[in-house]
């Protein structure tokens, strides 16, 4: 499959963080139909939902996006949740997807899949090498078995489902929740916050010393869609930045976007995750051309204004400073 032009596509999670910006590129390849699923009316938990799915629109290719995310927090109160609804989402889909004659599934999963002690940079053959980091383990879990799932289908089956390992997104339309977000959008909106009231520090958890390589939501997109074009292979494939930042020069380098002059305090008490995250990308690059394009400043700086120009509307509609926003978890990947 080297075109997309005319194909029948179902993208669950279409209508989330990156599944908005997946719709968008895969719109200008000219589909014959773009279905996005939405939890309300498909529970992508249930198999005879999924049926209902497929007899419907019939795709011809699937991207499976949808998750139940969160940050730190949010993955040490939901472990249970996000090993099940994560392992039973992508399991029945890859089961039905096959029954239904899909020519294509592109399973997105986790850089949370790899060892705790990855040699950096990450690179796919150590993804067997060691338990994940303890605090995502049942999520980096969950996901790595769709891997596994993808690569018996194809040797008995012949099924053509590939998987994808994208680093930590960030970009305009992240979720800015502080019970669920990831670290990008949480220090974003603390050091906004921090302004808007004159306070003249912010909390941060950790000491600052782990690292992670941070890929933005538009160039992740592309990775996707390239791959759904040009990508038939068996191997799991990193899509990243290939760039390692310590958490520390991150939460610098937001404060000084935004222009916050307060001090920065950090809980060495709470937990940093994952000592270290930078994936090798060349495999993305050899097999399907993609190198990402958005410079993190660039991106950042996007970002930020995204939010400040967010709160400023949500400050208009409700009469506050700062939107109170009740997202549940799995609206960043919302099915």
């Amino acid at each position: 499959m080297s075109d997309l032009a005319g194909r029948r596509i179902v993208v669950t999670g279409g209508a989330g963080f990156l599944g908005r910006e997946v719709c968008r590129e895969l719109d200008a390849h000219r589909p014959a139909s773009i279905v996005v699923p939405r939890s309300r009316s498909c529970d992508l938990r249930d198999c005879v939902a999924i049926r209902s799915l497929m007899a419907e629109a019939k795709p011809q290719v699937l991207i499976h996006l949808a998750a139940v995310v969160g940050g730190i927090g949010a993955n040490r109160e939901n472990p249970g949740r996000y090993f099940y609804d994560n392992a039973v989402m992508g399991i029945e889909l890859i089961e039905q997807a096959r029954l239904a004659g899909v020519e294509k599934v592109v399973v997105v999963g986790t850089i949370c899949s790899y060892p705790k002690h990855t040699p950096v940079p990450f690179r796919e053959e150590n993804l067997w090498d060691g338990y994940p980091e303890e605090t995502n383990a049942p999520y980096g879990l969950a996901k790595k078995m769709l891997l596994v799932q993808a690569q018996a289908y194809r040797q008995q089956y012949g099924f053509n489902a590939i998987c994808l390992l994208p680093v930590n997104l960030y970009g305009p339309g992240d979720n800015f929740d502080p019970a669920t977000s990831h670290v990008i959008p949480a220090i974003i909106r603390k050091v906004v916050e921090a302004q808007a009231t004159g306070q003249s520090h912010i909390d941060v958890w950790g000491t600052g010393n782990a690292s992670r390589e941070f890929l933005f939501v538009r160039d992740a997109a592309r990775a996707i869609v390239m791959a759904a074009e040009r990508y038939n292979e068996a191997e799991p494939v990193n899509v990243g930045s290939g760039c390692e930042i310590t958490i520390r020069e991150l939460v610098e380098q937001i404060c000084r976007l935004c222009r916050f002059t307060g001090s920065i305090r950090w809980d060495a008490s709470r937990p940093d995750g994952q000592p270290r995250r930078c994936l090798d990308t060349s495999r993305a690059r050899d097999k399907f051309g993609f190198r990402a394009e958005t410079p993190l400043p660039d991106g950042l700086q996007e970002t930020i204004g995204w939010y400040r120009e967010h709160v400023q509307r949500a400050a208009q509609r409700v009469g506050q400073a700062v939107p109170d926003e009740k997202r549940r978890p799995d609206d960043r990947f919302a099915a």
